[in-house]
């Protein structure tokens, strides 16, 4: 029987994943991992509080959530000093990620975004038809100046900007960004991903302008929250694109543990202050094993650490493949210069001793197999 054709922009698109999980590689390789600081998540975990809350609405999991999310959002407004019309509810940012792309984009039209940032995006990008116009980083941040240049010569639809920026974890001050949004093409809107927002130092975010039809910004309970397995994200901008988020959202893609369990972490504000300390301490130890090796860490402003290999894109691959044999799930960014880095995500003093013991002896099968010209 004959197949029903996608639509052009599908049919033109190559099989794509924009991450292996470390179940896929698990799946294949017959092993599970020691350790799993890969992907980003709180090995810290959720609030209790937000257990418990969960654990309680898995009872009565029998009803749909409320469509409108009315009270994560009402409480995110008054967290953020904002009305519930500035808040939206998504399926962590990659969901409110393709929902924007859905508003906004027009197959054909240009989108601007730095070479080696979060796949995931230039994922939704593509799947809606958009050009994606990429531009190299610059000390291994995001080229604030470029990008803004790029976009007014492309008279770009959207510009993506991460702050701080995976899978570097650097960073820009709040008055960077600012100025980046006060020059903006009057054409562009600017999607700015603030994931990493909860770890990040004080200055790093500029105050929250919801009369700037713009700009929206992107914040998760998926790092720091300890809430990944939930997805829920949240959007904050002008009303009126707020609001036009309703002509495409999943009105019942939040589940009803994950929505009552996000208000709950919301709520325990003291819990994520612990937690923030507990990352930064981590991101301390992963510097210190780095520099053990005789490798160098590159400042982070997030819940992991960039380690630069100190070789290309290949050398940090053997390094990577290195640990993952010897157990530990990590990643590297994809893109040069940036992938003469592995990436590894803040966890436990008993995770990071298991990477520390897997690094040492993989850097050195890396460097005993460049010596050796295999």
């Amino acid at each position: 029987m004959p197949r029903i054709p996608f639509s052009p922009v599908i049919e033109a698109l190559p099989r794509l994943v924009p991450f292996v999980g470390p179940e896929a590689i698990e799946r294949e390789t017959g092993r599970k991992f020691l350790a799993r600081l890969g992907a980003n998540e709180s090995v810290f975990g959720p609030s209790p509080k937000a257990i418990a809350v969960m654990r309680q609405a898995a009872e009565t999991n029998w009803r749909y959530s409320d469509p409108e999310n009315h009270d994560l959002r009402a409480a995110l407004g008054a967290f953020h000093g904002l009305d519930i019309s500035n808040v939206v509810i998504g399926e962590g940012i990659d969901g409110l990620l393709g929902l924007t792309c859905l508003m906004y984009l027009v197959p054909g039209q240009t989108v601007v975004t730095s070479d080696g940032a979060y796949p995931t995006f230039n994922f939704h990008v593509l799947a809606h038809g958009g050009l994606l116009i990429k531009v190299p980083m610059a000390h291994d941040c995001e080229d604030l100046a470029a990008l803004l240049e790029t976009a007014h010569a492309q008279k770009a639809r959207i510009l993506y900007v991460s702050n701080p920026n995976n899978p570097m974890g650097s960073w820009w001050p709040a008055q960077d960004v600012a100025q980046l949004i006060a020059e903006l093409p009057p054409e562009t809107l600017l999607i700015l991903d603030e994931a990493y927002s909860d770890t990040a130092p004080e200055g790093t975010l500029p105050p929250i302008d919801v009369t700037n039809p713009q700009v929206i910004r992107y914040r998760t309970f998926s790092k720091a929250y300890g809430l990944a397995g939930a997805r829920i994200g949240y959007a904050l901008g002008h009303p009126e694109i707020i609001a036009a988020f309703d002509k495409v959202r999943n009105h019942y893609g939040i589940n009803r543990v994950g929505q009552l369990g996000a208000l709950a972490a919301l709520h325990d504000q003291p819990y994520l202050a612990d937690v923030v300390g507990q990352i930064a301490r981590a991101r301390d130890r992963i510097a210190a094993i780095a520099r053990s090796c005789g490798l160098e860490p590159l400042p982070s402003a997030t819940n992991f650490v960039a380690i630069d290999c100190g070789g290309d894109g290949a050398f940090a691959k053997r390094v990577l493949d290195g640990v993952l044999d010897r157990g530990v799930f990590i990643r590297k960014p994809a893109v040069a210069p940036l992938d003469r880095c592995i990436r590894v995500s803040c966890g436990t003093g008993a995770d990071l001793d298991l990477f520390a013991q897997s690094l040492a002896p993989a850097l050195a099968d890396a460097r005993r197999n460049v010596a050796a010209g295999t």
